[in-house]
């Protein structure tokens, strides 16, 4: 096992983030608060036990990929637009909200004008993991407040994959607005092909030996890895690819098995994701974004429930139900984590302005997760009155 350091690595991720995942269950925190601790114990400012985080880093990267092919497989072009109608206001009107309070405190920590705007875009988005994992299955099939919370971050996480989009084509060349331009263009050429090839040759395959999952497993993986690649190819992102691989097979009949199929395999890779997020993290760069980062995550922390629910109030809905939303709605989420994370990678911001927008982030997990579960219905509450499944 010591002459095979990536079979070593991934042994001890599972093994500690399992220990973790149960401490923090314990504590009525999410699974992913674990997964980040863990990573920060094995990371360069712990033990620094990783022996080869490259490969790891690669490995974690196709969790991202799985994510963003199970958001489309789950967005269906006919519920899209009934999202749209319904929850586009309060969207679009929170979201810029938001990404001001981001931009205004980012300045006054005197970050730099681009920097400030990518932390306020990245404060726009609620956690899907978080905000979904914590709702009731009950909650999430039968009552209005899933249907709402479903539709918001739908909208969210589309406006994440714009500005994933947008940051992959400010890298890629010498002039950002060309390398925008060029992505933006590569896109309806990619959507044209994923739905051709969908329509004619891929659904045909899958209905012929649907019978065979295992075939249909492996066709599907095939499918996402391979739009991922084509995506890369054309100077846009795997993430981008993904996700359009997603949507266009979001009508199939046979799409819920998929997504059903793919969970556990994205699920495998998403904790080695946080597992790396939280090994990434250097204690003294992240010392000295702390005071933005609890600033930060406070006004948010704050603003966000008390927003959806003045919004959803004026907009007919009832007022407990509206705070209940704005609360489960109330942290930062885990594109923010990506796009801090892309965004350094791309060179488009520092390291404070990313780790900084990764500290607030985990902050808002914390806080938000325990006061989710002191006081309303989730599989791990506090108290036996508020615990459903």
């Amino acid at each position: 096992m010591h002459n095979d350091p990536v079979i070593l690595s991934i042994f001890v991720i599972f093994t500690g983030s399992a220990v973790l995942a149960t401490l923090a269950l314990y504590a009525r925190q999410t699974l992913i608060v674990g997964y980040i601790v863990w990573g920060i114990i094995l990371g360069p400012s712990g033990f620094a036990a990783i022996e080869n985080p490259v490969v790891i880093n690669e490995i974690a990267h196709i969790g991202i990929i799985f994510l963003l092919f199970l958001l489309g497989l789950n967005l269906k072009p006919q519920d899209l637009l009934h999202t749209v109608r319904k929850t586009t206001v309060i969207t679009i009107v929170t979201s810029l909200v938001f990404m001001l309070f981001g931009f205004v405190i980012s300045m006054l920590f005197n970050f730099a004008l681009w920097e400030s705007l990518l932390i306020g875009a990245a404060m726009m988005f609620s956690s899907t993991i978080i905000g979904l994992k914590l709702l009731p299955t009950t909650v999430l099939h039968h009552r209005h407040t899933g249907e709402v919370m479903v539709s918001i971050l739908l909208l969210q996480d589309l406006f994440a994959i714009i500005i994933l989009l947008i940051i992959q084509g400010w890298n890629t060349g010498s002039s950002p607005l060309i390398s925008v331009g060029l992505s933006v263009a590569a896109l309806p050429v990619l959507i044209a092909f994923a739905v051709l090839f969908e329509r004619y040759i891929l659904i045909k395959i899958i209905s012929k030996f649907d019978k065979i999952q295992e075939y249909i497993f492996l066709v599907t993986i095939g499918w996402c890895l391979g739009m991922a690649a084509l995506a890369a190819k054309m100077g846009l992102s795997y993430e981008i690819g993904a996700f359009i691989a997603g949507v266009v097979l979001a009508s199939s009949p046979i799409a819920l098995f998929i997504a059903e199929s793919l969970k556990p395999l994205r699920d495998f890779f998403l904790v080695i994701f946080f597992f790396t997020l939280g090994a990434g993290l250097e204690l003294g760069t992240l010392y000295t974004v702390l005071v933005p980062a609890i600033v930060l995550a406070g006004a948010m922390l704050i603003i966000k429930p008390l927003l959806f629910k003045l919004l959803m109030v004026k907009l007919g809905e009832k007022s407990d139900l509206s705070l209940e939303i704005g609360v489960r709605l109330g942290q930062i989420s885990e594109f923010s984590l990506l796009i801090a994370v892309v965004a350094l990678n791309s060179n488009v911001i520092g390291e404070q302005a990313s780790y900084l927008i990764q500290a607030a982030t985990i902050i808002t997990f914390v806080m938000s997760s325990y006061f989710i579960v002191l006081n309303y219905p989730t599989p791990i509450a506090v108290s036996d009155r508020l615990r459903r499944d």
